[in-house]
């Protein structure tokens, strides 16, 4: 049986809250999992991720293969960092995780119009820099043939 690290969607419409659990991974999204490893709020703002270590623990050294989401969050809040320097044998009693990730920001409609400008006008700037140079290139292929 393979095992899979992943999220599991609860919560109302439109206000998704997400458990990490360990499941098999022929099972479904939303299907019955072996066991609850954490949770993950991405509504608060800072979002929220929570994980019960020792549990993580145990199903990554069985074998359990993370999501690439779950291995995100997982890398956001420093438990994969922690994770790897445990397994070298590094002392890790001082890491503390993080409970808070910084989501990037969304881009809106007016974001995206404000970059289109600023990217015309950087192309406006350039283009008549381009056009004097080829004027005095111009100007100097002229005035050897005047002569």
């Amino acid at each position: 049986m393979a095992v899979h690290l992943r999220l599991l969607r609860t919560g109302a419409k439109k206000q998704p809250y997400y458990r990490i659990v360990a499941t098999d991974s022929r099972r479904s999204r939303d299907g019955r999992f072996l066991e609850i490893v954490g949770t993950y709020n991405p509504i608060a703002k800072p979002a929220e991720v929570k994980v019960f270590e020792d549990k993580l623990t145990t199903w990554l050294n069985q074998g359990a293969q993370p999501t690439d989401t779950v291995r995100s969050l997982l890398t956001q809040i420093g438990f994969i960092e922690k994770y790897s320097k445990a397994k070298r044998g590094e002392d890790v009693t001082e890491m503390a995780l993080k409970t808070t990730i910084n989501e990037r920001p969304k881009k809106t409609r007016k974001m995206r119009k404000a970059a289109v400008a600023k990217a015309e006008t950087e192309e406006a700037s350039e283009a008549p820099d381009q056009t004097e140079e080829t004027k005095e290139a111009e100007q100097s292929d002229e005035t050897p043939t005047e002569q």
